[in-house]
């Protein structure tokens, strides 16, 4: 006899959707720690027969983590003023 967890039965979802599906529950645990890394949130990890009823991860284009905007950073400092003299 197997158990469930040996099974590819398990999906992982994200705020995005369904990452991947047909997982065996270690797999699943693995990749709930990379996406954990990528700042990914809402992972969850449940069985196949219930991911199925939702959505395909769709991840928006040019999404990066926290910190590391680029539009941030291009963006012009603002201006400090400078000490009247008295």
């Amino acid at each position: 006899m197997t158990s469930e967890l040996n099974e590819r039965r398990w999906a992982v979802l994200s705020e995005y959707g369904r990452e991947e599906s047909g997982l065996s529950y270690e797999d699943a645990s693995r990749l709930v720690a990379r996406l954990r890394a990528e700042r990914v949130s809402g992972l969850c990890v449940i069985t196949d027969a219930a991911a199925s009823h939702l959505p395909e991860a769709k991840r928006p284009a040019g999404k990066s983590p926290p910190g590391n905007s680029t539009a941030a950073s291009a963006a012009p400092k603002p201006r400090r003023s400078r000490k009247k003299a008295s």
